[in-house]
């Protein structure tokens, strides 16, 4: 099907004003259901999805540019991981932490293997693994610091960045640096100061007696694909080196290949002492994982903290498969020219918008800011095939699945370009 019957589906089925309102939550035509009112969801329910591509249940065909945010890096039903999770459904599904689970261990072993850490706590979601990130801070803290002068300080306070999102467990939205998330539910979880992203001197100037450790995500997703400066990570690394802190990076969404890299820190040069990773581990089956050196891993001791259903047997034939594919290094450097490729596309339609204000990225995660609000623009694009995020208000964030080829990119490309020439 050529580009032109792919973009002009949508609107037989729903026009862009109907789309925009839906998902701000300002206009009905919801269907009824029993589902809690916490997503404003578009009026479109997906069937059936292959690469980058997702169908509606009337059949029309979208251009998925979203990646079910940073889910589907393989993209859509990635046949190998379709079939390790086929074969796995039918041996087994699930048993306990209790006891061994061996596909979990070999999991732990291949994530110990593409990085710093020596240790590996499985949960089900990014949330749970900044969770569990939180608690090992302080716990790690606590014992390294018993018996010492620091000890009656009760060091448990974690420095993290304006903007940010760890998540929305009571400990992760208190730790984010967004109020929006935080309203109706106080009193907050004591023990977070915010300081300005990007801004080593700020954090310096924030620690107190009580300071344990710094949490940051090496790019900030939430925050609108905030890049730092190529100095920010080492300076934070060194502040805490200098002061005792632990550094802990929220690689949710910059993790596993998102970059161009395995995983974001690696630009810097420099090594956190906790990571959490999410979303793309097990392919679209719900996986989370707090990862540590072995010194403070130790700090968690039977009982200390646990997960009903972290690495069962299921999601970790289908993390296995993910990350064949994931680590390979050939994989990653095809994600880092593709990344260049569409940030240099979307640059040379800036020149032909005065809307986008500027063009910013790395690897597969990347973001068009535009001068107005792009909550309109986005409806438009779903209304023409092309799913997008809405940051900030103004800016649109693209996380492809890092399978795309350049003939989508340029279709996507296409669909903005149009949306924007046509509406606004």
């Amino acid at each position: 099907m050529g580009q032109e019957g792919r973009t002009g589906m949508v609107n037989q089925a729903v026009s862009s004003e109907d789309l925009t309102s839906a998902s701000t939550g300002e206009k009905g035509g919801l269907p009824s259901s029993a589902l809690m009112s916490t997503y404003a969801r578009f009026p479109v329910a997906f069937v059936r999805g292959e690469g980058t591509r997702l169908w509606d249940e009337t059949g029309r065909e979208y251009l998925d540019f979203l990646a079910g945010i940073g889910v589907n890096n393989l993209g859509h039903c990635p046949p190998t991981v379709v079939a390790a999770i086929r074969a796995q459904a039918g041996v087994l599904m699930h048993t306990s932490n209790l006891y061994r689970i061996p596909l979990q261990e070999q999991v732990a072993q291949r994530l110990v293997g593409s990085c710093f850490a020596d240790r590996v706590f499985f949960c089900n979601s990014g949330a749970e693994a900044n969770e569990a990130a939180i608690k090992l801070v302080r716990k790690y803290t606590q014992e390294r610091d018993r018996g010492r002068e620091r000890a009656q300080t009760g060091r448990f306070e974690i420095i993290t960045a304006g903007n940010s999102f760890h998540g929305r467990t009571m400990a992760t939205l208190t730790a984010t640096g967004q109020d929006k998330v935080k309203r109706g539910f106080e009193p907050l979880v004591p023990g977070f100061r915010h300081v300005p992203y990007n801004q080593p001197e700020a954090v310096e100037k924030a620690i107190t007696p009580a300071t344990a450790a710094i949490l940051v995500e090496p790019i900030q997703g939430e925050g609108g694909i905030v890049i730092p400066d190529a100095g920010y990570l080492p300076a934070l690394r060194a502040i805490a080196d200098r002061h005792g802190l632990l550094l802990v990076l929220d690689e949710v969404q910059t993790g596993l290949g998102r970059t161009g890299r395995v995983w974001c820190h690696e630009w810097s040069g420099i090594t956190p002492d906790i990571m959490t990773v999410a979303k793309s581990l097990a392919a679209g089956l719900p996986m989370g994982a707090c990862l540590a050196t072995e010194e403070v891993a130790r700090a968690f001791s039977p009982g200390s903290h646990g997960s009903t259903f972290g690495g069962s047997p299921l999601v970790s034939a289908a993390a296995l498969a993910t990350l064949d594919i994931l680590l390979d290094p050939d994989f990653l450097a095809e994600v880092s020219a593709k990344g260049d490729y569409l940030v240099e596309r979307l640059r040379t339609l800036q020149l032909r918008h005065d809307m986008i204000k500027t063009v910013r990225g790395r690897g597969l995660m990347i973001a068009v800011e535009l001068n107005s609000p792009a909550e309109e623009v986005l409806g438009v694009c779903l209304s023409r095939g092309l799913l997008l995020s809405c940051q900030l208000g103004s800016t649109l964030r693209f996380l492809p699945p890092l399978t795309v080829t350049r003939a989508e990119m340029d279709q996507a490309v296409a669909i903005l370009d149009g949306v924007l020439m046509d509406s606004f």
